[in-house]
């Protein structure tokens, strides 16, 4: 038997107004054919997991395509249709299959498709019809539509924030491809939509209140025909009509088991709305708390969260560690323009920086700081354990590491980059346990990172682009009524 992988990700923030386009694919992955298998097969990445539990269950994997962009902005126009005739002709090439593997991000946004992996799991379906079996996984911060439901069999999502189990849910889904094709099951999928939307500062899978939900489903596993659950819980800075909570349950053949059970989880989950609510604290108060504990201490910046589509050049709670003369601090900031005047002066120069701030005026106003230039790297770097992604390799591009003289350790970036791995500091010989305080862009992704060298990890409900108060962001496209917009 043969099986196809396709895979197409990015994770659009729609209140940024710069585009992701084609050329930020080919920065960070576009491949088909063999390529992917090159890229991916060895990765901790969903797509490693397909491969590898085909090959358990004595299947041919047939790697079709492969697409993924750093989270940023709505894709382009041009782009999305380059993507998209790039992997129909892939898949044509494919030639005949026996079913095919798929790995949407579900909370994908195209200039002409809102609800883009419900457009092209649509498009998948028409071109191999009804009966082949379309199996898939999901992320956890997907945003489901009822498009993407009807044209797959099953969807799996991740169930761990930050994504660990990426590889573990790729496996799921190639092993009950292998039982759907030898005839087992038939993967039947029903869906439930609470209108609710979960503050991200809430969405730790391993805590409460997301554990009550988790351990839920995790016993609804048990009754007989379920095959599967999931408990998503979206993608708040995608505004669109889909963006939200759901619940995805798949049985053996039994559409009213799944529709019922998915609405059983969905309305517990509604019950504990109110604990989905964001506590959020400010960015005084959070240096503030860090300055009097033992370091290193983590400050997680939520409104400048790289992984969720911003600039990555946010100065805010740096400018605010210097105000408080907190001590030895640490942050990573993306702008091309310093690394290449830092380039051009050289190691161990000494001059005056005018760094971060400049992509809007959301993310705080550039830092003037006096540096001296203590490392000058290509910017590339690895990462061998199972991290937020599931990638091993990245590049932020040419990379400077500053000192200033207020205390402030200074990466400087030519691309943004998500803080997913400590290889992004330890590769550029910088110690995190020298530091009181580690500034982190992201909210739940740096975590696994990060908890082995810090002490303590605080979320600062910082303003910008994925900022974690979520009316402080104009939607025009949601769901109304929807908790805890409409109370």
């Amino acid at each position: 038997m043969r099986v196809g992988i396709i895979a197409f990700l990015n994770e659009s923030n729609t209140f940024i107004h710069t585009q992701t386009t084609f050329e930020h694919f080919q920065q960070d992955l576009l491949a088909d054919g063999e390529a992917v298998r090159e890229r991916l097969a060895n990765s901790h990445h969903e797509v490693g997991g397909f491969f590898v539990g085909l090959a358990e269950q004595g299947i041919d994997a047939v790697p079709i395509f492969a697409a993924r962009a750093l989270p940023f902005g709505v894709i382009r126009s041009d782009a999305f249709w380059m993507l998209m005739e790039r992997m129909m002709l892939a898949l044509d090439r494919a030639k005949k299959l026996d079913g095919i593997l798929v790995a949407p991000h579900g909370a994908t946004v195209a200039e002409p498709a809102p609800d883009a992996d419900g457009y092209w799991l649509r498009q998948l379906r028409a071109t191999v019809g009804p009966d082949m079996p379309i199996i898939g996984t999901l992320d956890l911060h997907a945003n489901v539509s009822p498009l993407m439901i009807e044209s797959c069999d099953a969807l799996i999502a991740y169930r761990t924030n930050p994504h660990l189990d990426q590889k573990q849910r790729g496996i799921d889904a190639a092993r009950l491809m292998a039982r759907t094709l030898r005839g087992e099951v038939k993967p039947t999928m029903a869906g439930a939509f609470p209108n609710l939307a979960v503050n991200i500062e809430r969405q730790d899978a391993a805590s409460m209140p997301c554990k009550r939900i988790y351990d839920a489903a995790d016993r609804m596993l048990t009754v007989e025909g379920i095959l599967s659950n999931s408990v998503i819980l979206g993608f708040p800075y995608s505004d669109v009509a889909e963006m939200g909570s759901s619940v995805l349950v798949v049985t053996n053949n039994d559409r009213e088991l799944a529709r019922r059970k998915a609405d059983e989880l969905a309305s517990l989950w509604w019950t504990h709305r109110a604990e989905f609510v964001g506590q959020l604290t400010d960015i005084s108060d959070a240096v503030k708390q860090a300055s009097s504990m033992d370091g290193p201490i983590c400050l997680l910046d939520m409104g400048d969260n790289v992984g969720g589509g911003s600039p990555g050049d946010g100065t805010l709670i740096a400018h605010e560690l210097i105000r408080q003369q907190v001590g030895p601090s640490f942050v990573c900031l993306a702008d091309a323009e310093v690394v290449k005047q830092v380039e051009h002066a050289g190691i161990n120069a000494k001059l005056r920086v005018v760094v971060g701030g400049k992509s809007d005026d959301r993310h705080g106003s550039p830092l003037v700081l006096d540096v001296r230039v203590v490392g000058l790297f290509n910017g590339r770097f690895d990462e061998p354990e199972p991290r937020h992604g599931g990638f091993v390799k990245f590049d932020q591009g040419p990379t400077v590491v500053l000192e200033s003289t207020v205390g402030l350790t200074v990466m400087v970036t030519t691309r943004r980059m998500a803080p997913f791995s400590l290889r992004q500091l330890t590769t550029f010989h910088v110690d995190p346990s020298k530091f009181r305080v580690l500034v982190a862009k992201g909210v739940h992704a740096p975590v696994a990172a990060y908890r082995p060298v810090c002490k303590a990890l605080i979320r600062v409900n910082t303003p910008g682009v994925t900022c974690a108060d979520m009316t402080a962001l104009e939607y025009h496209h949601r769901r109304k009524p929807m908790f805890p917009f409409e109370e």
